[in-house]
């Protein structure tokens, strides 16, 4: 990265990937936390990142962090198939059909991916919010805690994986929805885990 120290660029990387995963930008106190620093030493890094263009502040904006876009970084995104329509909410019947795309870090996409779009409000306060894309890694086991796309019995949903000795748990993140609790005679399947969240966004067909 040009003209960027490797502590800069590790800055930099940390508010990426605090962007991507959460699609606002992080505090200077989550970005210590991130990375072991202290206040002081990340306002400083985030000065010489403003400095050098890597980095601007949006004004009167509380999360006003955003990193300037080059034409190399757009060069390397990745294309990921939008596929259909997950439920934050009570599950529905899966849809697969390819509606577009969206573009997305390479280090993001990890492996054989593609997105949804989420439909419902059980999952807000993950911020995951209707109308959000996931950015979902196919794979069928996932890890206790993890937020997956799941199916139930030819229904999809996005919860959060709870595995315990006596049941599976699929949890929202909204306290309005009760988990789903997995019983032994429910077919579930995991599509995928969770790796990313988009806002809003109109299919790229």
């Amino acid at each position: 990265m040009e003209g960027a120290t490797p502590a800069q660029e590790r800055m930099l990387n940390a508010i990426r990937e605090f962007i991507d995963a959460h699609s606002f930008s992080p505090t200077v106190q989550e970005l210590g936390a991130i990375l072991g620093m202290r206040a002081p030493s990340v306002h400083e890094q985030i000065a010489a990142l403003i400095e050098k263009g890597l980095v601007r502040r949006i004004p009167r904006k509380a999360r006003s962090l955003e990193i300037v876009q080059d034409t190399l970084r757009i060069m390397e995104l990745i294309s990921v198939p939008i596929i259909g329509t997950v439920t934050a909410g009570l599950p529905i019947l899966a849809i697969e059909n390819r509606i577009g795309e969206v573009l997305v870090e390479p280090h993001v996409a990890r492996g054989n991916c593609f997105a949804l779009v989420v439909k419902g409000d059980s999952m807000i306060d993950a911020r995951i919010n209707d109308g959000d894309l996931v950015i979902v890694r196919r794979q069928p086991i996932a890890e206790n805690g993890d937020i997956v796309v799941a199916m139930i019995d030819d229904e999809a949903t996005v919860k959060r994986l709870y595995v315990s000795e006596n049941h599976i748990e699929l949890r929202p993140a909204n306290t309005a929805y009760q988990p789903i609790v997995v019983g032994p005679e429910d077919e579930l399947r995991i599509l995928g885990k969770v790796l990313a969240v988009r806002g809003k966004t109109t299919p790229t067909a």
